[in-house]
């Protein structure tokens, strides 16, 4: 009877021995994936959060796990996430100026083979060529941005003028007249604090300015006599009080924040803001913002210049040496399917062509309020936008342009002296 009562207890103990061991490899047959992403621009938060669920709900063996940093954060958090063995994030959102520099490093996978001509064919040409080098592609395209004039409606008709400005020199004549008037104290903000955004903007005045970063050879001319008068007038709107003298420690962040007071009749920014204008928990001025095709200057229209801005596009990437390559690429390709896009488009237009085109087009426009505005100023701009320089030491040459903008904006330096001094640092940077 013992005996028996002792075979009993074990085979109790081997079943549950076995039901936990099952239960662990249940456990462990679940994938989980981490990405890594911004809270700036495009998508909040709390709808990639949404995506994501949903995307666990139909794929039960994988879960995503989202971290977000703001953009100034993100270049370098890659960058440590991929010390770690396995890496600390098996996918990131990678800004169109960051692939030369990753795939040199080995960071990213190539996903050549797994992108269908269905993918290929479908999705704009221009998105492609943020992840595209040597044939090779090295990501998912996720966002198609540009930065956008806009304005306050409500400003500019108290200020006596029925339209916007077409140049900067009308800009300038308009935000006098703001300002005497007393509408605004300052009539613009910028992003122009040390980070991307001054580069960012100062490709939008510079390209609109008839200049360019590289001439054909890859030497910098940016410094040349069209550099130069950009970064001089954008000191001489500071030193006029047209230009809110914060704007030297002002991010995209701070410009939104301005303009959505009411405290600002003109900001050039990314989509988002748009939206968050007419979010009356966000905005004091719902209905009063309007888009129009960013200017340029009077010289460059005469020369053929029709319109500029900066293409800020971005992408998801897979780390070359995450665990989890197939996971990982499935949740990329929901999250940048056509509709997910298209449900969430009201802050982020989708990357398919297809969506703008005949009676897709009606659709997207109708699949949020901001939409028969934000389409039609996205077709106007996008076909002027401009790519910051593709080169494998951009970072750090971006770092040398800032500095340089910084000090001429503070009267440290003199534009030509400061953007002289960034040529050559750009120089060095190549030779290497």
């Amino acid at each position: 009877m013992r005996t028996f009562k002792k075979l009993a207890l074990l085979a109790l103990a081997l079943v549950m021995v076995i039901s936990v061991a099952g239960c662990q490899a249940k456990t462990s047959d679940v994938a989980t994936i981490h990405v890594l992403t911004m809270d700036q621009a495009g998508l909040k938060p709390a709808e990639i959060d949404q995506i994501a669920r949903d995307f666990e709900a139909q794929n039960p063996d994988i879960k995503v796990v989202m971290e977000y940093v703001g953009y100034d954060f993100l270049h370098d958090k890659i960058v440590t996430g991929m010390a770690a063995t396995p890496p600390a994030y098996d996918a990131a959102m990678i800004d169109v100026i960051w692939p030369d520099e990753f795939i040199k490093a080995g960071y990213l996978l190539d996903v050549s083979s797994r992108v269908t001509p269905e993918m290929k064919a479908g999705i704009f040409p221009s998105a492609w060529n943020g992840v595209t080098r040597n044939g090779k592609i090295y990501g998912m395209p996720w966002l198609m941005d540009v930065k956008y004039f806009m304005y306050n409606k409500d400003i500019l008709q108290k200020a006596g003028f029925s339209a916007p400005p077409a140049t900067w020199e009308e800009l300038v004549d308009q935000a006098k007249v703001i300002k005497e008037k007393g509408l605004v104290e300052y009539p613009i903000n910028w992003s122009w604090n040390q980070k991307e955004g001054v580069v960012c903007d100062f490709t939008v005045l510079l390209f609109g300015n008839g200049g360019a970063f590289l001439d054909s050879s890859g030497k910098p001319v940016f410094n040349d006599e069209k550099g130069v008068q950009v970064l001089t007038w954008m000191k001489q709107t500071i030193d006029e009080g047209l230009t809110n003298p914060s704007a030297v420690s002002s991010d995209e962040m701070i410009v939104e924040a301005d303009f959505l007071a009411g405290k600002a009749a003109f900001a050039v920014n990314w989509l988002f803001q748009y939206a968050d204008s007419n979010d009356a928990s966000k905005s004091q001025i719902v209905g009063q913002a309007a888009f129009a095709p960013m200017p340029v200057f009077e010289a460059a229209t005469s020369a053929g210049v029709e319109g500029a801005s900066v293409d800020g596009s971005s992408s998801f990437a897979i780390m070359a040496t995450t665990p989890y390559p197939d996971q990982t690429w499935k949740f990329l390709t929901y999250l940048t399917s056509n509709e997910v896009q298209m449900k969430f488009s009201a802050e982020m237009l989708p990357i398919w062509k297809a969506d703008f085109e005949g009676a897709s087009l009606e659709t997207l426009k109708a699949a949020n309020p901001n939409n028969p505005v934000t389409v039609p100023a996205f077709l106007d701009q996008f076909p002027y936008a401009f790519e910051r320089p593709t080169v494998p030491y951009y970072n750090e040459a971006s770092a040398a342009l800032q500095l340089a903008i910084q000090e001429a904006l503070t009267g440290l330096k003199s534009p030509q002296q400061a953007l002289d001094e960034a040529a050559a640092k750009w120089v060095q940077l190549g030779s290497k």
